[in-house]
C-alpha cells in the first residue's frame, strides 16, 4: 500500500485535498447549533445570568412596585432590579450610527446579572461601557468616545452579557415592539441612566432579573405570572434568548451541510474518474493476488486501502480545519465567550462521509477487479468498447469532431453522467449565490450611508461565498481530471481516428466535445435544480434572482469548461500515433 500511494501522489493528494474540505465544511455546519448553545451556556455561567427577564413597557412606582413582587415568589433566589432601560441612538467615531438600549446598572456586581469585562474597566459616574458585539461592530473600544441622544460619553469598557440576545439584537421591549429590534446594548450608572431618561423625550422601560431554584422551570413561571396587576410585561427565559442566538446562523447551517454534501459528490465524481482511469492497472493487480492464493476479503482491503488512507487522512485534516474555523463562523457577533469543540455527531458524519468517498469512488472498478478470472485479469489490456450499430449510423452524418465526441461520451456514459452531475452542482451552487445576493439588505443603523451593515447577511454571504469558492475549485480540478482520463483512456480510438486521417485539431475538439455534452447538460439541469431548492429554503418574501443572470451563470459555466478542456485536449492529440499503435499490437 505504502508503494502505491508513492506510486500514485498526484491522486493521493487530490483525494486528501477534498475530503479535507468537504469534511471541514459538514462538520462545522452540524455542530452550528450545539456550539451555539455552549457558547450561550458558557457566557451565562461566566456572567450570573438571569434565568428570567422580565420587562414592561411602563414606568412609575406602582409598575417597579409590581415588578419587585415577583421576587417574592418562593422560586427566586436572586434578583436585580426593577432598573430602568432608556432606548436611544448612539453615534460614533466616523459618524457611524445605531440605535442602543441602555441598562441602568449598578457600580458594584449584583447577585445576577453581572456582566463579564473583556477590556477596560466597569462602569463608573460619566462613562459608558459597551457590549463587545456592538463596540466589535462600531469598532471603538476603551478610550473612544460616543454620543448618546445627544449626551457624549467616553467608553472605559467592553463587557458581554448573557441577558440579551446576541447583538444586534438587544432591544427585547421597546418602540420597535419586538426581539427583532436591531440594536445595540450599553450599560450606565443607575444616576447616569436617570438623567439620560430625563433629558429628551426617550422611551424608557422597567426590568427585573431574576434568578430561580429551578432554571428549568422558567417556562412555568412565566405561566404562573402572565397576570401581574394588570401591568403589560414580557417574560424572556434564558431558553429563549438561546433559542434567540441561533438567528444569526438560521441559513448558515443549510449552507455549509449542504455544501459539504455537495463537496463530496465532487469528491466522488474527481476520484471515481481517477480509479477508472486505473482500472485495468487494478485488475492486473488482483490477478496477481489472486495467483499467489488471496482470498477475495484480502484483495478488497488491498484495493481500497489506497484510497481509504487518503480519505481518512483528509478527514483528519478537516476536523482540525472546522475546529480552528468554528469560532469565527459560529460567533460572528464577538457577543459570547467560550471554548467551543466539535460535537461527536458532526466528527461521526463526515468520517461516514469520508469512508463513503473511499467507498463509492473505487467500488465498480474493485468489484469488477475481484470477478474478473486470474488468467484474464493478468492478461488485462484496455477494454474493448461495445459495438453499437446504430450510434455508428448516427456518428456516421456529423462532422468529425462531434463523431469523435458523441462516441467518446458513449463510449463511456458513466463519465458522462459524472461530469454532467459536477457541472449540475457548479451551476447549482452559483445559482444560489446568485439569488443571495439579489435579497434586499436591511441595515442595522439609522439609514443611510453611514448605518451599520446586516451582519446576518455578510456572515451568509461570506459562507456562501467561501462554499461556491471551494466548490468551483474542485469542479475545475475535476473537470482537468475527466477531460485527461477520456484522452488516456480512448488513447487507442484517437490514434487509430488520426491513422485514418484526423487531424490533431479534430482529435482535440472532440475530446472537448465529449466534455461539452454532459457539462451542456449538467448547466441547464442546475439553474432548475437550484431555482428549486432555493424556493424550499429562501424565505417566503425572498427576492428572485433576475432570469439573465440565471441563463449567464449556465452558460459562463459551459464557456470557462470549454476553456479548460482545450489545454488537456490539445495536449493528448498530440501523442505520438505510432507508439500507441505498436504498444496495442505488442
Amino acid at each position: 500500500m505504502r508503494a502505491d500511494l508513492r506510486r500514485h501522489r498526484v491522486q493521493g493528494v487530490l483525494l486528501l485535498i477534498a475530503v479535507a474540505v468537504a469534511a471541514a465544511t459538514l462538520a462545522v455546519g452540524v455542530s452550528l447549533p450545539d456550539v451555539s448553545d455552549s457558547l450561550y451556556a458558557q457566557t451565562r455561567a461566566a456572567t450570573a445570568g438571569p434565568d428570567v427577564v422580565v420587562l414592561s413597557g411602563d414606568t412609575g412606582p406602582g409598575v417597579s412596585s409590581a415588578l419587585a413582587s415577583l421576587t417574592e415568589d418562593p422560586r427566586v433566589v436572586a434578583h436585580r432590579g426593577p432598573y430602568r432601560v432608556v432606548y436611544a441612538d448612539l453615534i460614533a467615531r466616523d459618524g457611524i450610527a445605531s440605535p442602543v438600549v441602555v441598562h441602568a446598572i449598578g457600580e458594584r456586581p449584583a447577585p445576577v446579572e453581572r456582566p463579564m469585562v473583556t477590556s477596560g474597566r466597569w462602569v463608573s459616574p460619566g462613562g459608558v461601557v459597551l457590549e463587545r458585539g456592538f463596540a466589535t461592530a462600531l469598532g471603538v473600544g476603551p478610550g473612544d468616545e460616543v454620543t448618546i441622544a445627544g449626551r457624549t460619553y467616553p467608553v472605559v469598557g467592553i463587557a458581554v452579557t448573557a441577558a440579551t440576545s446576541i447583538y444586534p439584537w438587544a432591544a427585547q421591549i421597546g418602540p420597535g415592539g419586538g426581539p427583532s429590534d436591531y440594536s445595540g446594548l450599553a450599560w450606565l450608572t443607575t444616576s447616569d441612566a436617570r438623567t439620560l431618561a430625563r433629558s429628551g423625550d426617550l422611551p424608557v422601560t422597567t426590568a427585573v432579573d431574576l434568578k430561580l431554584r429551578d432554571p428549568a422551570t422558567a417556562d412555568t413561571f412565566r405561566d404562573a405570572h402572565h397576570e401581574l396587576d394588570g401591568i403589560r410585561v414580557n417574560f424572556h427565559s434564558w431558553q429563549f434568548k438561546a433559542r434567540h442566538d441561533k438567528t444569526i446562523l438560521r441559513n448558515a447551517q443549510p449552507i455549509l451541510v449542504l455544501g459539504g454534501w455537495l463537496l463530496d459528490l465532487l469528491a466522488v465524481t474527481g476520484v471515481a474518474a481517477l480509479a477508472a482511469g486505473r482500472a485495468a492497472e487494478q485488475t492486473r493487480r488482483a490477478g496477481l493476488l489472486k495467483a499467489v492464493g488471496a482470498t477475495p476479503g484480502l484483495i478488497a482491503i488491498v484495493l481500497l486501502a489506497e484510497y481509504l488512507v487518503p480519505a481518512l487522512a483528509g478527514n483528519a485534516l478537516g476536523l482540525v480545519t472546522a475546529r480552528l474555523a468554528m469560532p469565527a463562523i459560529a460567533s460572528p457577533t464577538a457577543s459570547r465567550i467560550g471554548d467551543v469543540s466539535l460535537t461527536g455527531t458532526a466528527v461521526v458524519a463526515a468520517t461516514l462521509l469520508a469512508v463513503a468517498v473511499a467507498v463509492l469512488s473505487t467500488l465498480r472498478p474493485t468489484l469488477h477487479a475481484m470477478r474478473t478470472a486470474t488468467v484474464t485479469a493478468l492478461s488485462a489490456g484496455v477494454r474493448r468498447p461495445a459495438h453499437r450499430p446504430w450510434l455508428t449510423r448516427l456518428s456516421a452524418l456529423l462532422p468529425t469532431p462531434l463523431l469523435l465526441g458523441l462516441r467518446l461520451t458513449a463510449r463511456r456514459p458513466g463519465r458522462a453522467v459524472l461530469q454532467g452531475c459536477a457541472t449540475a452542482v457548479t451551476v447549482i451552487t452559483l445559482v444560489a449565490l446568485l439569488a443571495l445576493h439579489a435579497q434586499h439588505d436591511r441595515g442595522y443603523g439609522l439609514g443611510g450611508s453611514q448605518a451599520l451593515p446586516n451582519l446576518r447577511g455578510e456572515h451568509d454571504r461570506a459562507l456562501l461565498l467561501a462554499v461556491t469558492v471551494l466548490i468551483v475549485a474542485l469542479a475545475v480540478v475535476n473537470t482537468l481530471i475527466l477531460t485527461w482520463t477520456t484522452a488516456m483512456d480512448a488513447r487507442l480510438n484517437l490514434a487509430i481516428a488520426q491513422a485514418v486521417g484526423a487531424t490533431p485539431g479534430q482529435v482535440a475538439a472532440g475530446l472537448s466535445v465529449a466534455q461539452l455534452l454532459p457539462a451542456l447538460s449538467g448547466a441547464l439541469a442546475g439553474v432548475p435544480l437550484g431555482a428549486v431548492l432555493l424556493s424550499l429554503l429562501a424565505a417566503r418574501n425572498a427576492a428572485a434572482p433576475p432570469m439573465p443572470g440565471l441563463l449567464g451563470v449556465a452558460v459562463a459555466t459551459v464557456l470557462v469548461t470549454a476553456a479548460l478542456v482545450a489545454l488537456p485536449a490539445r495536449l493528448a492529440a498530440r501523442r505520438p500515433v505510432a507508439p500507441t499503435l505498436t504498444a496495442e499490437a505488442a
